[in-house]
């Protein structure tokens, strides 16, 4: 029997990895060593994708063969096209995405392998496909045409485009490349735990992939940023601060705040912050930004809580014209460069993963016949 089993696995080291590192008290992110403040806003997501799939930081020759595989792996797979229509007419996103990866792994030209050569080519083909399916399937539930992606352009500038019908401002491409690059790992967080399970047991990539989304899509996980936003759109501009003591008082959980690991501010909060106001001055109207940052002083000040990744992701992706119900798609096209990253990880030495669990349940029952019950 275990001594004083956690709940939640919380503090449990369950695998060893050199893709990324938080110090939660002190409130850093590192991607392969890298600070996360020193990445961000300065390093593309393409550049992200290589450091964390190929273990280095792209020399320019690299990062346009990188760039030319991710092009070329855009394209969809006959079964997923045939069949995007019907699946945007039955799911909802998350749901979607779980049967169009799944579909996906059909057409894959690598699918029987597991090898290290066919892992990478696996990683750079989901990792391009996967906005492409994001934008497919809500140009087939609104009944629009689908604008094939721009070769110049890059993951987030194609993405933007697709979804919003416009040629994004530059900008707002930076803008969204950074939150790409924000999400794009985050140690063994509930999705990255389910890929990694699914792969220790040798299954195939997208298998391990398909996990992970399925993962991503509870709200206490990637669901978080949409229910921000939807708990914003829910409140009067003039009533925050109340709306949110009463909710306290109730009980209720306001998404968007605290962390298991980190003890002060999410540094990737620090960064989204300052996008929302910037995105939100830009607009013309900031009434979310600053119904976020009351949310938050709040907040503080009732819980001492400290708002996480999802809590101004929320406010940048409305700002950039992201439907609200696309929100944790986005999160899995970002965090698909880390979940690859950790199945080609996991597969290079591996072990199954199997953990113990304590029996709580009752002892030395006797069977009695069904009549004597």
């Amino acid at each position: 029997m275990a001594d004083n089993p956690t709940k939640g696995l919380a503090d449990v080291v369950a695998a060893s990895t050199a893709l990324s590192d938080i110090d939660g008290r002190a409130g850093r992110l590192f991607y392969r060593g890298y600070d996360i403040h020193e990445l961000a806003g300065r390093t593309s997501f393409e550049e992200t994708a290589h450091l964390l799939q190929v273990g280095t930081l792209p020399t320019r020759a690299q990062l346009a063969a990188y760039g030319a595989e991710l092009v070329q792996g855009r394209t969809l797979g006959g079964l997923v096209a045939a069949n995007v229509a019907e699946i945007a007419e039955k799911q909802a996103p998350m749901e979607a995405l779980r049967t169009l990866v799944s579909l996906a792994s059909a057409d894959d030209p690598d699918k029987g392998s597991n090898s290290a050569e066919a892992n990478h080519r696996k990683a750079a083909r989901l990792t391009a496909q996967q906005p492409i399916l994001v934008a497919r399937y809500h140009a087939a539930r609104t009944g629009g045409e689908p604008r094939e992606p721009d070769p110049e352009l890059s993951i987030a500038a194609n993405f933007l485009l697709q979804i919003t019908g416009r040629v994004p401002e530059r900008r707002a491409v930076e803008i969204f490349d950074t939150c790409l690059v924000l999400h794009a790992d985050h140690t063994m967080n509930a999705s990255t735990f389910a890929a990694r399970v699914c792969a220790a047991t040798l299954s195939d990539m997208h298998s391990a992939i398909v996990a992970a989304i399925g993962t991503l899509k509870g709200p206490l996980h990637g669901g978080a940023n949409e229910q921000v936003m939807r708990t914003l759109e829910s409140i009067e501009p003039s009533g925050v601060a109340q709306a949110v003591r009463d909710r306290l008082v109730r009980g209720e959980k306001i998404m968007g705040f605290g962390h298991r690991v980190y003890k002060t501010e999410d540094p990737r909060a620090t960064h989204l912050r300052e996008m929302s106001r910037e995105l939100g001055e830009a607009s013309g109207d900031d009434t979310y930004y600053r119904m976020s940052k009351e949310m938050e002083e709040v907040v503080f000040a009732e819980k001492g809580l400290y708002p996480n990744v999802d809590f101004y992701a929320a406010t940048v992706y409305h700002y950039l014209g992201i439907p609200t119900d696309l929100f944790t798609p986005v999160f899995s096209v970002s965090r698909m460069s880390g979940w690859t990253a950790h199945v080609i990880e996991q597969h290079a030495d591996n072990r199954l993963i199997r953990p113990d669990s304590e029996y709580i349940g009752q002892s030395a029952q006797k069977w009695t016949p069904i009549d004597e019950r």
